[in-house]
């Protein structure tokens, strides 16, 4: 097991030198040059002032030179500051903002599984008959719909015509409490969870199908044990593995990828942030944020690896 880790670790620094690497290459090819950006109608006027802060932002050196100094400040989470908005940190800005991202990433993870697990064993264990349809449609229509879509429908049922939640904003837990901040994180989770309840619902299905057809599965019926406990005790945990990879990986995702969500619901996420900063050519905010999710990606994908042991005790013993 210590092999393995030791393994796992070097792929997992190889990896995110990759990641790092990639991320700040793409980022310094954007389109748009941001000392323009930053300078405005003033750079077309004074084509020395504009050269003079290509040289303050260290925008003239070599990519090679500024990617190894930028990496040696990102080791130590200094991301720099952001070019538009002078003094403010983009590590700092990450920092607040995580949480709230972070929040609708967990929330709509755990709906989606509070609902995807039944769906799944349900649609599993009556296959073929109207049970395994009716999930198996809703399914779809989940699966069909953008989240956006579903996000405007919930504001109008729930902000316009019951008046029962807030369309927008965002209430943070330390200013306002508990349940103030769930009234405005609840429509926005349940937007991004309904795709995902859609695919994980569908992957448990498969996968338990194939799992009840199993030789120890039929053992246990023969023993008399009731289908309840054979499908919760016996089949459901091995049928987790490519869940467990699809949340992790689909957690990462969701990190970077509440763009349009956070948006419409005005909420002060990361993904909000990121596509301010394109909009602004802020590249060192954009380097950060985009370094700092598909880091995060990585790890959590890691973990998930090691995870499978413990989850399954055939991959623990081999």
């Amino acid at each position: 097991m210590g092999r393995v880790l030791v393994v796992r670790l070097a792929r997992l620094i190889a990896t995110l030198f990759v990641v790092t690497l990639l991320s700040f290459l793409l980022t310094s090819f954007l389109p748009g040059d941001p000392a323009v950006a930053l300078l405005g109608d003033a750079a077309g006027q004074s084509p020395e002032l504009l050269e003079q802060v290509r040289e303050d932002l260290g925008l003239n050196r070599p990519i090679p030179v500024r990617y190894v100094s930028w990496l040696g400040d990102a080791v130590r989470f200094d991301l720099g500051e952001s070019y538009i908005n002078k003094g403010q940190e983009v590590s700092t800005t990450i920092k607040q903002r995580l949480p709230v991202t972070a929040q609708l990433a967990v929330m709509a993870i755990g709906i989606a599984l509070i609902l995807a697990v039944p769906f799944g064993v349900i649609g599993a264990y009556k296959e073929g008959k109207w049970e395994d349809s009716a999930t198996s449609a809703a399914a779809q229509v989940a699966l069909s719909v953008p989240n956006f879509i579903t996000g405007i429908f919930l504001i109008w049922l729930f902000a316009v015509k019951l008046d029962l939640l807030p369309a927008s904003n965002w209430n943070r837990i330390s200013n306002k409490g508990l349940s103030a901040n769930l009234k405005t994180a609840i429509l926005p989770a349940t937007a991004l969870a309904t795709t995902q309840m859609a695919i994980f619902s569908r992957l448990i299905r498969a996968d338990m199908i194939a799992t009840l057809k199993e030789n120890y599965i039929l053992s246990a019926r023969a023993k008399g044990l009731s289908d309840r406990y054979i499908l919760m005790r016996h089949a459901l945990r091995p049928s987790s593995l490519s869940l467990m990879t699809i949340v992790g990986i689909n957690f990462g995702a969701l990190l970077g990828g509440t763009v349009v969500i956070e948006t419409l619901f005005a909420i002060p996420g990361l993904g909000y942030r990121l596509i301010n900063a394109i909009n602004q050519r802020d590249i060192l905010v954009i380097q950060g944020i985009t370094v700092f999710v598909a880091v995060v990606y990585v790890v959590i994908n890691t973990i998930v690896d090691l995870l499978y042991a413990v989850v399954d005790p055939r991959i623990r013993r081999s």
